[in-house]
């Protein structure tokens, strides 16, 4: 491992945040006293894995950095960096983290140490929400609703944002609780780390959107006097990613490159386990290749959108070289091995790191993890599905569960071998075993303690954070029960969306058991927005299309703002119609069918039980 990795985290370290703590809608969302237990130089507990213990050490550090003369970042006051380009009139800055307040307490931060500079320009580099969920933090509506702060994204971000954080954004909220560890307590035996940073914090997000859209490799901007060229990277780490390179700015002749998520100092995930579309590491590597041909050679600096930059155009190329390589090793080793006829599970346990990406902290999995992200590029190619008919439609988890209890001759049967397995150090055997039986029986307090106990010996030697993160988790719902449900919104995201997004979050939650035999068209006519919107509930499926339709059963009057909370169980289609926020024209049973029979999420599913 390179040990310039602390210098470069270190580098330029000008303030840093004076308490450490700050504060969200749900109070304290983020504290780095927590993890005052990581001490920079000392060796790893034995409860930690001693290659993520020194990542660990490194996303410890903490402060506002000058990179280089007009650009800073603020690292370690959320899982992502921000960062803060001087430009002729005020502050350019890229990434508004997850939350409001650690972006305001960011750019409190810049703007006491730096001088005070309002911000003219958010750039968002890609459609994950710890890379816009604090935009409010830095600007408001207001502001960019006149055109004094420009807000930059790739195109198709909003709908990309939109499809993974509301279509998916209930299970995937629950999912993102393994995979960061937000609810484990600080500690040795507990959350060190999340491998792309240091955690996720605890507040709700919100979304300003997009009001300039990038649509291809080499468009340029001047924004507040900068100019900046964009490379279109999508499908890589996010659906909607850019690049781009500041050509002005280099002291030595050449320019910043900004490779956004695209490259940081860790293996990334190729799919998350909290879920996700697959990435297209094929596409990733050439994205990569694209960025040394046409950046290469006259990039200075390179920053991204986690973790330290590098310097220097040797190490900056190394770098990005080896970044690139890793990618496509994954994508082609994988492949070549699938069309040997290998499963994705056996291919997960013939492919290995080589000693050239070993030896590198970047291309190590702290958040990624090499066996998940071969099963993401067997995954993308030939499905979940391994071809074995055996695979092709499996009972469910409690079933199985039920019945391998019986082959195995009873509860205590199991759990005799299981405990075998266990003080024979077979702990992935023992994490299978023992949730046959909890699936079987969630009761059994025996087999929770076992597979608990199993979780955390797999977590404690995981170099990965995330596979860390989902162990220690898991054991500790097996020991404590899920947390309590509540109903789940995802309020933070719906005063940016669009109507048809609006209402295809909407359409997700419709009950259609309760809707057979309902046939109804509905003009939405929007007053503050002067657009119509026909919506369409037929055969048990709700579609929504722009334009009236002439033979409406109902024309409803109502105001943006109404859809907003009706999709989000704050106000019922009753309850609009009787305070007059809802004017209806025709059939108002039309208008109820459509939003009158909608589900409500529950937030903490149970995972590690049924």
């Amino acid at each position: 491992m390179d040990p310039a990795d602390f210098e470069r985290a270190s580098r330029g370290l000008i303030a840093q945040h004076p308490t450490g703590v700050i504060q969200g809608a749900w109070g304290t969302a983020w504290d780095v006293n927590k993890y005052d237990f990581i001490e920079q130089g000392t060796p790893n507990p034995d409860t930690v894995n001693p290659s993520l213990w020194r990542q660990a050490q490194l996303n410890n550090i903490h402060g506002l950095f000058e990179v280089a003369p007009k650009v800073w970042q603020a690292r370690g006051y959320d899982i992502s960096n921000i960062t803060f380009i001087e430009g002729d009139t005020g502050w350019i800055v890229i990434d508004p983290l997850t939350i409001e307040g650690c972006a305001r307490d960011c750019l409190a931060l810049a703007n006491q140490q730096l001088g005070e500079r309002p911000v003219t320009a958010v750039i968002y580099t890609h459609s994950h929400t710890d890379h816009f969920g604090g935009v409010l933090g830095v600007t408001t509506q207001e502001d960019v609703d006149a055109g004094r702060c420009r807000v930059i994204a790739p195109e198709h971000f909003l709908r990309e944002a939109i499809s993974e954080n509301v279509i998916a954004g209930f299970a995937m909220a629950r999912r993102a609780m393994y995979q960061f560890g937000p609810l484990l307590p600080a500690g040795p035996r507990q959350h060190v780390d999340c491998g792309l940073g240091k955690a996720i914090p605890l507040s709700p997000p919100g979304l300003i959107a997009p009001t300039e859209d990038i649509t291809h490799t080499g468009e340029e901007l001047v924004v507040d006097g900068v100019r900046i060229i964009f490379q279109l990277t999508p499908e890589t780490e996010a659906p909607a990613e850019m690049n781009f390179f500041f050509p002005d700015r280099g002291e030595g002749g050449g320019g910043w490159l900004c490779m956004a998520e695209n490259c940081s100092h860790n293996m990334h995930n190729l799919i998350p386990i909290r879920g996700a579309q697959v990435r297209n590491s094929l596409a990733w590597s050439k994205y990569i290749d694209e960025a040394i041909d046409l950046y290469g050679d006259e990039t200075e600096i390179m920053f991204a959108s986690h973790h330290w930059p590098r310097w220097g155009r040797e190490d900056v190329n190394g770098f990005l070289r080896k970044q690139r390589d890793m990618y496509r090793y994954i994508h082609d080793q994988t492949m070549r091995q699938a069309n040997h006829g290998l499963t994705p599970l056996e291919i997960a346990e013939v492919i290995a790191l080589p000693e050239e990406y070993r030896t590198e902290a970047h291309t190590t999995g702290y958040y990624g993890h090499l066996a998940h992200n071969v099963k993401a590029v067997y995954q993308r190619y030939l499905s979940w599905y391994d071809g074995n008919p055996a695979n092709l439609w499996k009972l469910p988890p409690a079933e199985v569960g039920r019945r391998y209890v019986d082959l195995a001759g009873g509860a205590d049967a199991l759990l005799a071998k299981a405990r075998q397995s266990f003080d024979e150090g077979d702990y992935r055997w023992v994490a299978e075993v023992a949730g046959h039986l909890v699936f079987g029986d969630p009761g059994n307090t025996d087999a929770r303690e076992l597979q608990a106990d199993a979780f955390e010996q797999l977590g404690y030697q995981s170099e990965s954070a995330t596979f860390r993160n989902a162990y220690l988790t898991g054991a500790q719902e097996l020991r404590n029960g899920s947390p309590n449900r509540n109903p789940a919104m995802r309020r933070g995201y719906l005063d940016a969306m669009t109507v048809d997004q609006l209402m295809d979050a909407t359409a997700v939650r419709l009950k259609a058991e309760e809707v057979g035999g309902v046939d109804v068209t509905v003009n939405l006519r929007f007053s503050d927005i002067g657009a119509d919107w026909r919506v369409v509930l037929s055969n048990r499926a709700m579609h929504t299309t722009a334009g009236a339709a002439a033979d409406a059963d109902a024309d409803v009057v109502l105001d943006r703002s109404v859809l907003i909370q009706i999709s989000s169980a704050e106000l019922t289609a009753d309850t609009a119609i009787e305070t007059g926020r809802a004017v209806v024209d025709g059939d108002a049973d039309a208008f109820r069918a459509i939003f009158d029979h909608l589900d409500v999420f529950m937030s903490m599913f149970p995972i590690v039980e049924p």
